[in-house]
């Protein structure tokens, strides 16, 4: 699955300038992120982060990123990392090398970016998918879910940069308030198996965990007695598939 940062680690990050260290026109409060959600820099606070990453000199699409509105990604804190500061990703096209730029930013520069949903950014796929997108939205219709996209999909709706390809994968993401409906894996995986493209992505828990549909539909045949890694913004965890309809069930 084509997670944003999870075969490219983040970049050292060098030391923010102090103009930007807690000042900002947003402000966020950190610890309700969690992996895949999305905020917005402010421009005035972005020029001066550039101004201090010389390694990214020359990146034709960074330095109107955030005037343009375009967001940053949350990823994974690495080891080291100043917890005082939001860890958050930038991804570039396969036309720049598909690099993954890592960041540390303060809360204080950043506001909160609605994820697109799938319905969204279907206009943004090609049309050799759409039939496929319609079908995927009718299958979170039945379930009362709603596909949001991440990966390529989501960065080429957000910047009409090209980052699908022939060989680009579909990413979504299914975030449920209860348990999972019991035929929707073996739904999902049916419309997989006819796809013209890979379906990848992640069963999105309420407690902010993320489960790959795909482990958990294995790992559910095997007597409903498999465990899934489940990954969270600070760490990762095995869980028995056995538990975790009552666990998507909690608050």
């Amino acid at each position: 699955m084509a997670e944003c940062f999870a075969h490219a680690p983040p970049e050292p990050e060098g030391p923010l300038p102090s103009a930007v260290q807690d000042e900002g026109q947003g402000g966020i409060d950190a610890a309700r992120l969690r992996r895949h959600d999305l905020v917005r820099v402010d421009p005035t606070a972005w020029t001066a982060i550039l101004a201090a990453r010389p390694d990214l000199a020359g990146l034709a699409p960074l330095p109107g990123w955030a005037a343009s509105g375009w967001p940053l990604i949350l990823r994974r804190r690495a080891p080291g990392e100043d917890r005082a500061r939001v860890p958050l990703g930038l991804p570039l096209p396969p036309t720049l090398g598909k690099r993954r730029i890592g960041f540390a930013l303060p809360p204080g520069i950043l506001t909160p970016c609605p994820a697109p949903t799938l319905a969204e950014t279907r206009a943004a796929a090609p049309p050799a998918w759409h039939s496929t997108l319609d079908a995927l939205l009718a299958l979170g219709a039945r379930h009362g879910l709603v596909p949001c996209p991440f990966g390529g999909l989501l960065w080429q709706a957000l910047t009409g940069l090209p980052y699908l390809t022939a060989t680009s994968d579909l990413d979504l993401l299914w975030r449920v308030a209860g348990p999972l409906p019991n035929t929707f894996l073996g739904e999902l995986a049916a419309l997989a198996a006819t796809a013209p493209m890979r379906l990848d992505g992640e069963i999105l828990l309420p407690d902010g965990g993320g489960v790959q549909w795909r482990e958990w539909q294995k790992a559910g045949t095997e007597a409903g007695n498999g465990d899934v890694l489940v990954k969270h913004r600070d760490r990762l965890e095995m869980r028995a598939v056995a538990g975790l309809s009552l666990a998507s069930g909690a608050a």
